[in-house]
């Protein structure tokens, strides 16, 4: 009698499936002189590969676009965020915050409000390899950095065709983009998604502490995140007020990231004086994922600038993310402004 049993291999993210035959040993019914029948196996369908920002399935990876918007109250509601893969939120000077939101997997019709990039960006972009990079100005001091990180600059002082006001919104409030028209302009040396270190799963791991709500704060920004059991999402709200988007609804994603980071001053700063904070994702240190209405403790490495961010559980096992949009606030443990 044969038994056949199935095993599944994953390579570079497809999953292939594999007969094993193993035969009884208690004899063979086999008529003599004729050779054994090979076992009739239909084919599986190979499942499609997961999308490297988001884990859902995608038949080919697309170029990379991250855009810097604004996050005070004066820009919102902010537009496109639904539609982003991976949205990093970073401190400013004065202890706000911005936002880079990362698109590939989908582009939204209009973004913005589009604001000014930071030195803290070019340090988050290397390990896109070398993505489009939408913004509306830096300090002049920071064009040279610009000019020579791995990134293609689809500003607004570059590619003005691609960008235009919105009436009903005050300046610099107003600026927004066409996503597809950005990367039309970026042309073909923009890099594809590829792996940037995140793990996906639908199951959850073991060892969550169940949460209703974390609030994280800045110096002058607070942010609560509540889970939704009917949405399945992490429902986002600012400064005790909820985060809508401008498409409707409020803002929120399956995965939250929170990672601890130092935060410190650079060698830039807005026209008031204040400084612009350094917020250094490179290296080692903590925090903590939410998803599914957990907590879970994680520790996060990246060595390089070129390289992925790995989030691990304490047991040193890869923290797998739920599938879909991602949020990652770096923020420090005591919120300072530089």
């Amino acid at each position: 009698m044969r038994v056949i049993r199935w095993a599944g291999v994953a390579l570079g993210g497809t999953a292939l499936i594999a007969p094993l035959v193993s035969c009884s040993s208690s004899g063979s019914s086999q008529t003599p002189g004729k050779q054994p029948q090979a076992a009739s196996v239909s084919a599986s369908p190979t499942a499609p590969p997961e999308y490297p920002f988001t884990g859902k399935p995608a038949t080919a990876r697309r170029p990379v676009l991250a855009v810097k918007i604004e996050n005070t109250g004066a820009g919102k509601p902010q537009a496109g965020l639904r539609s982003a893969d991976i949205v990093y939120i970073e401190q400013v000077e004065g202890g706000l915050t911005r936002l880079m939101a990362i698109f590939s997997s989908k582009l939204p019709p209009q973004v913005g409000p589009v604001r000014s990039a930071r030195i803290s960006d070019l340090h988050i972009l290397p390990q896109f390899g070398k993505p489009a990079l939408a913004y509306s100005g830096v300090q002049s001091k920071m064009i040279p950095f610009v000019q020579q990180a791995s990134l293609v600059d689809v500003s607004d002082s570059r590619v003005f065709s691609a960008y235009s006001r919105v009436p009903g919104r005050v300046a610099p409030y107003n600026l927004f983009a066409s996503p597809k028209k950005l990367l039309a302009k970026a042309g073909p040396s923009v890099s594809k998604a590829k792996d940037i270190g995140f793990t996906f799963s639908d199951q959850p791991p073991a060892g969550g502490t169940p949460k209703k709500a974390v609030t994280i704060r800045y110096p002058a920004a607070r942010f609560t995140f509540t889970w939704s059991e009917t949405d399945k999402r992490w429902l986002i709200a600012q400064d005790g007020a909820k985060d809508m988007a401008a498409e409707g609804g409020q803002q929120g994603a399956p995965t939250i990231v929170v990672q601890w980071v130092k935060t410190d001053r650079s060698q830039f700063h807005d026209f008031h004086g204040s400084y612009t904070p350094l917020v250094h994702s490179v290296g080692k240190g903590t925090g903590f994922v939410l998803r599914d209405g957990m907590a879970y403790r994680i520790n996060w490495s990246r060595p390089d600038e070129e390289g992925g961010t790995t989030y691990t559980t304490p047991d040193g096992k890869p923290m797998p993310l739920a599938r879909g949009q991602v949020w990652v606030v770096l923020a420090s443990k005591k919120p300072v402004s530089p």
